[in-house]
């Protein structure tokens, strides 16, 4: 397994590879100190997972994982001094798999490490056959993909994951705080940024008009719901109107 840093600073290049040295030597580490060199590096050495300073000498951190993103689904961490919640939120939408904010704990880091390992891969779904949720959208839980209008949409391992639940429990709302635990682990039950990024991700992904979802609803203060869209609203939406409409 291979770990590539991109980080300006040679100490704190060192300390991460020697915690890695001491605590996971299974893992190689290699390094580039600007966004240019680190983006060659990603294509060259296939890493298992980036971390990635957003201070960078030459182009900023969010330009370099915009950029990746571009060609690689490589899982990516962000370790910043910048910890206002704006540039939290940015980072995850823009394909961030997490946000650590400097100073760091090496523990932590290796923790958080482990953690976005595991959530980028693949969950083995239980029941994970295709799903039919309305003759113009189909689900794959075995891809896993979504197909809309018989073209096909692919998941990520976190969002393939995030439906699953909310689409086993149709009907039912489920807390902020159970879907970060299942799907991010305990350590996460109060990080509702990145529960609301991915929802809007899966919005994007299966709803006529994100901005105003039938399928994946809000539950204000409680959490998400999943609901099947009826003949009724499907012919709403293919006539432009809302449900309840005269």
């Amino acid at each position: 397994m291979k770990i590539l840093i991109i980080e300006d600073s040679p100490q704190i290049i060192e300390a991460i590879s020697l915690c890695f040295e001491l605590r996971w030597p299974e893992i190689s580490v290699v390094s580039a100190t600007n966004g240019n060199k680190g983006l060659e590096m990603v294509e060259a050495e296939s890493p298992d997972i980036v971390i990635l300073d957003l201070g960078l000498p030459d182009i900023h951190g969010f330009t370099v994982l915009r950029d990746i993103r571009s060609f690689s689904d490589v899982p990516t961490i962000i370790l910043t001094v910048r910890g206002d919640e704006i540039d939290k939120v940015k980072g995850l939408e823009l394909g961030a798999d997490d946000y650590i904010v400097k100073p760091f704990n090496h523990a932590e880091l290796l923790a958080r490490v482990r953690a976005v390992l595991r959530r980028t891969t693949m969950p083995q779904l239980k029941d994970a056959e295709e799903v039919v949720i309305s003759p113009e959208l189909k689900i794959d839980f075995a891809t896993p993909c979504v197909y809309r209008k018989d073209e096909a949409v692919k998941l990520t391992p976190i969002e393939a994951n995030l439906l699953y639940h909310l689409v086993r429990n149709e009907g039912k709302t489920l807390s902020h705080r159970y879907l970060l635990e299942r799907i991010w682990g305990d350590e996460y039950s109060d990080a509702t940024e990145y529960l609301k990024v991915y929802i809007q991700r899966l919005r994007n992904k299966l709803e006529d008009d994100p901005g105003q979802p039938n399928m994946l609803t809000t539950e204000r203060g409680l959490g998400y719901r999943f609901i099947k869209p009826t003949p009724r609203t499907l012919a709403n939406r293919t006539y432009g109107l809302r449900s309840g409409s005269p």
